[in-house]
């Protein structure tokens, strides 16, 4: 029997069409051609849509929307892997040449360093990107992946506030061959950081192979040289950062080739061990980041694939834990606090703890932290929905479960890259979504002095009573099949607005593409969602400051910000990475000087 990417049955005939399809999509993909190109040698029509000569177009026609020309990847053994632990980066003694304000010869950065004099590096790094071979299921051959330092996901970053670092990016990804799809130009963005704008990883600030690029990362709490001088506001503390590639027109592609990895904050509180500050479960022992991926691999030759045709976005149906198909975890019967990311490109997950052999349990965990920022308390559920680049820190007491296997099941229904249906149609049965992770969980009795979660006190909300010194509204929208903020496409060479400096904004994010959503995120400060649809936000782990934020079918969310620190551009972009890649994003500033444009 033949499927099509939703398990869905085909015909002979019809699988053979689709993995034709596929083949001549990938010809096209290999030569690197981003919207602009396709738009120019007419591969794509004013409305969006892939012209359908010689069997290249991703869409059915009578269901546009959906991926269905799409074939099924091919099957693999679940949990026959163990799930893989990233390593620590290790810092070096000293680089050379020794960084500089200025750029450096040879060096792809071209702006000063803002922040290099006032905090100078206690640490230095080298990374290299660069192409690697990798196992993602022993029934699957060898992928050749981009990865820092050759792991994918990249090496964890264990960082300290207090303690800035500079990080040395060489890129040795190869000139003339991608291996099917990936732009060997890249930038690095510290996602969630706050960082000075020449070392945030901005989309247009790419460097070539050969070139090497310093990012200065202060580690410094928002509000030092500002709102509170000296030292900055430890309710704006982060927690769980990731990075990623962030090259213009190509963030889809290069992250799912592997370009991502975790960078954890610690300080007085959150210190990484259990028996100081808030006392959490020790790190790395029981403090494990995960990386959540959706792939497609060819159904032919098993190699991994990545449609760029497909404009609504990419939906895989394997399901990769840190690099691996549904891998296993042996845990003890403790408690384990977990960061899962989800790196897209365009699936959201709404996860479970599911008990196969009681699929009527409503097995429980505790909400520590959403995305980089740890909440003022744990919130108790049943699930936690995860829009793509959000993070989710929890804590999962395995104490309950002695001797006995639990899956970590994605029961959200998505169809496309749409997003998920709306409720109440979008959760699947227990046992009968997307199985991802099997935690194998020790009999035998172990101790633990982590906090328990009902005692746990984490950092206040700040204030947002402070009158916004403008409001500015932003429309999220297709336009001639692509999609745009307020009716424009991303241009790296012209801000939309300037934001004053060490001002209060309030920002009102619409969503006007119908049924689509989108994962929404601001580059350099937080915000909290002050309303949707000018109500309280429904989601008790949204109580807290964000830096992706979900705007669902037809929402209007209100949002907080203040502006600190540092001057320079940053983006705006929905993280459906491919929806940013054509182009929903806009370039904008902080300045001494701002503007009050309502409408940028």
């Amino acid at each position: 029997m033949y499927f099509n990417v939703f398990g869905e049955k085909v015909s002979k005939a019809r699988h053979k069409e689709m993995v034709n399809a596929q083949k001549n999509r990938r010809e096209l993909i290999a030569a690197r051609l981003n919207r602009r190109d396709l738009f120019r040698m007419g591969l794509l029509t004013g409305a969006g849509y892939l012209v359908t000569k010689g069997g290249l177009s991703a869409r059915a026609q009578s269901a546009p929307a959906l991926p269905v020309n799409q074939p099924a990847s091919p099957q693999v053994r679940p949990f026959i892997e163990p799930l893989p632990i990233m390593p620590v980066k290790e810092p070096v003694h000293h680089l050379s040449p020794a960084p500089s304000v200025d750029p450096l010869p040879g060096e792809g950065r071209t702006r000063p360093h803002q922040g290099l004099a006032l905090f100078p590096p206690k640490q230095f790094y080298e990374v290299t990107q660069k192409p690697t071979i990798l196992s993602m299921s022993p029934d699957l051959p060898l992928q050749t992946l981009w990865g820092f330092d050759g792991l994918v996901p990249g090496p964890t970053y264990a960082a300290r506030y207090g303690h800035p670092v500079l990080v040395r990016n060489f890129n040795n990804l190869p000139l003339n061959d991608n291996d099917g799809f990936g732009m060997p130009s890249a930038t690095t963005h510290l996602h969630n950081g706050h960082t000075p704008s020449e070392s945030d990883g901005f989309p247009c600030d790419f460097f070539e192979p050969g070139q090497f690029y310093d990012q200065h990362y202060p580690n410094v709490l928002a509000g030092i040289l500002s709102t509170h001088p000296g030292t900055g506001d430890i309710n704006e503390a982060l927690s769980t950062l990731w990075y990623h590639d962030h090259r213009v027109d190509f963030t889809s592609q290069n992250v799912y080739k592997g370009l991502a990895g975790f960078y954890l904050l610690f300080n007085e509180f959150d210190t990484g061990h259990e028996h100081r500050g808030f006392r959490l479960p020790q790190f790395p022992h029981h403090d494990v980041p995960m990386v959540f991926a959706d792939k497609v691999f060819d159904p032919e030759d098993g190699k991994l694939f990545f449609d760029t045709f497909n404009l609504d976005g990419i939906l895989g149906d394997s399901f990769t834990v840190n690099g691996k198909v549904q891998p296993f975890f042996k845990v003890k019967p403790r408690r384990y606090r977990f960061r899962w990311l989800n790196v897209g490109p365009s699936r959201f997950y709404e996860f479970f703890l599911t008990d196969l052999e009681d699929l009527d349990a409503h097995n429980r965990f505790w909400v520590l932290g959403n995305d980089g920022n740890i909440l003022p308390r744990m919130v108790h559920t049943e699930s936690v929905r995860i829009g793509v680049a959000e993070r989710m820190d929890v804590i999962v007491d395995f104490s309950n479960f002695r001797g006995r296997t639990i899956y970590l099941e994605n029961r959200l229904i998505q169809l496309s890259g749409k997003g998920p249906l709306p409720p109440p149609g979008d959760i699947a049965a227990a046992g009968q979504g997307n199985l991802v992770l099997r935690f194998d969980v020790d009999d035998d009795r172990v101790d633990d002095d982590s906090v328990p979660p009902h005692l746990f006190r984490g950092y206040h909300l700040p204030d947002t009573t402070p009158e916004p010194l403008v409001v500015r509204s932003f429309r999220f929208d297709r336009l001639n099949g692509q999609w745009s903020i307020n009716g424009t496409f991303m241009d790296c060479n012209r801000p939309r607005f300037t934001v004053k400096q060490n001002s209060v904004e309030h920002w009102v994010l619409t969503n006007f593409s119908g049924d689509w959503q989108h994962p929404i995120h601001i580059h350099l400060e937080e915000h909290q969602v002050l309303s949707r649809n000018r109500a309280v936000t429904p989601f008790r782990y949204e109580i807290s400051r964000k830096d992706v934020v979900k705007i669902r079918q037809n929402e209007r969310l209100e949002l907080f910000f203040r502006f600190r620190d540092w001057t320079g551009r940053y983006p705006l972009h929905c993280h459906n990475t491919v929806h940013e890649d054509h182009a929903m994003m806009l370039r904008w500033e902080i300045q001494p000087d701002g503007d009050t444009n309502i409408t940028p």
